[in-house]
C-alpha cells in the first residue's frame, strides 16, 4: 500500500481536516497519479454534510481531478510516467451490461458503478477516497488524457461541471440552428453556456441574479432573462419561436413549470442540478400540450468525457475559476452555499504540503 496525504471530513457538522491514507498498489491495468488539482462541486459538500443519506465517514470528496501520472501497470497501453491525465466521477463499474459496453457505464444496468469517493471499494474491501489527497490508483478505462492546450487547473472541474452539461447538449443533438436555454450561471450553469455557443447554438441563459448578465454575454450568451426582474418571460419566451433544449442546472428546488411553457413545439427540458428537496409539481398540461419532455441526465460515460476534453480543447473552453488552498474548502463549501464563486473553485493539492 502507499500512504497519501488527504483532508477529509469525519463528520456532517465539524470541519474538514487532514488525515492520512493508504492507496493500493498499481496493478497490471492500474494508473497512478500524483494530483495537482481538484475542482470542488456541489455534490461534495451534499455529501459530506450528509444531505443525500450518511457518507461512510471518513470521508474525502473530490472527482474533479487532474494530474501527473507517476506510474503504471505492466499492461497499461495508454499512459506513461509524466502525462497529464484525470479522472471524473467514476473508477469502475461492471463493464459486462449494455450500458457498460455502449460506454454509457454512469447507468451500469447491474448499479455496480464504483464511484470516485464514498462508495464500495472491491480492491480494499472500504470505500473509494476522492480527489482531495496526493495521490490516487485507478484503472486506466476510467483515467483520461488532458490534451495539452488546457490549462490544468481550470481543466479540473470539466471532469464534472463540463460533462455534465456536455452530454445533454450531444444527446439531444445541439448543433446550429437549435436554440438552447441554460438554468443558472453556476459551475455547471457557465460550462452549459460556453459548449452550446460552441456547438452554434443559439443561447439564452436565465438566471435570478441581473449581475451575470454580462458574463454570460462573455461566455457566449445570446440573450438573457433575469427571471425575478421579468415576470412575463414565460409568456414571451412561448410567444416567440421557443427553445428547443434547456439545460437546468440549478441544484435548489423551484418552479420548472414556466421553462417548460417556453419550450418549442417537442422541445426538452432536462434536469442535471439535483436539489437536496423536491421540485413542485409539474403541471400536466405543460407537458401534453406541444408535446414537451421533460428528462434527466447523469454525467458522461467513458467515450463521451474523452470527447468532450478533446473538443474543449479544440475550442479553447476551460472553466473560470478561483484556486483555494485545501485549508479554506470549508469557507468555499460557505461561499458556494451563497453562489459566492465564479465560478468553479479548485484546489491546488500543492497546498497539503503546508
Amino acid at each position: 500500500m502507499i500512504p497519501a496525504r488527504a483532508w477529509a471530513a469525519f463528520s456532517a457538522t465539524v470541519p474538514l481536516r487532514a488525515h492520512g491514507i493508504a492507496r493500493r498498489d498499481p496493478g497490471p491495468t492500474d494508473v497512478q497519479l500524483d494530483i495537482l488539482y481538484c475542482g470542488v462541486c456541489h455534490s461534495d459538500l451534499h455529501t459530506v454534510r450528509g444531505e443525500w443519506g450518511t457518507p461512510t465517514y471518513p470521508c474525502i470528496p473530490g472527482h474533479e481531478i487532474v494530474g501527473r501520472v507517476v506510474a503504471v501497470g505492466n499492461a497499461v497501453t495508454r499512459f506513461k510516467p509524466g502525462d497529464q491525465a484525470a479522472v471524473g466521477c467514476m473508477v469502475d463499474s461492471c463493464r459486462r451490461c449494455a450500458s457498460c459496453t455502449a460506454g454509457l457505464e454512469q447507468y451500469c444496468d447491474n448499479r455496480q458503478v464504483t464511484w470516485t469517493y464514498d462508495s464500495p471499494d472491491r480492491h480494499t474491501g472500504g470505500v473509494t477516497y476522492g480527489g482531495y489527497s496526493s495521490i490516487i490508483v485507478v484503472d486506466e478505462r476510467f483515467v483520461f488524457r488532458v490534451p495539452d492546450p488546457l490549462d490544468l487547473a481550470a481543466a479540473a472541474p470539466l471532469l464534472c461541471a463540463g460533462i455534465t452539461t456536455y452530454s445533454p447538449l450531444r444527446h439531444w443533438n445541439t448543433g446550429p440552428g437549435t436554440r438552447v436555454g441554460i438554468v443558472g450561471l453556476g459551475g455547471l450553469g457557465h460550462m452549459g453556456v460556453k459548449l452550446a455557443h460552441a456547438m452554434g447554438a443559439h443561447v439564452t441563459l436565465f438566471t435570478t441574479s441581473p449581475a451575470k448578465a454580462g458574463d454570460a454575454r462573455r461566455m457566449g450568451a445570446d440573450e438573457v432573462v433575469v427571471t425575478e426582474a421579468d415576470t412575463d418571460w414565460a409568456r414571451k419566451a412561448a410567444a416567440g419561436p421557443g427553445i428547443d433544449l434547456i439545460v437546468d442546472t440549478v441544484a435548489l428546488s423551484h418552479d420548472l413549470n414556466p421553462y417548460l411553457a417556453s419550450l418549442a413545439r417537442d422541445g426538452s427540458m432536462v434536469l442535471v442540478g439535483l436539489p437536496p428537496t423536491p421540485h413542485p409539481a409539474v403541471i400536466a398540461n405543460r407537458l401534453t400540450g406541444r408535446r414537451h419532455s421533460l428528462a434527466g441526465s447523469s454525467i458522461g460515460g467513458v467515450p463521451e468525457t474523452q470527447e468532450m476534453l478533446d473538443f474543449c480543447a479544440a475550442h479553447a473552453i476551460s472553466c473560470d475559476i478561483e484556486m483555494i488552498r485545501i485549508q479554506e474548502i470549508d469557507q468555499a463549501y460557505e461561499r458556494m452555499l451563497r453562489s459566492d464563486v465564479k465560478y468553479r473553485f479548485v484546489i491546488d493539492m500543492a497546498t497539503l504540503k503546508e
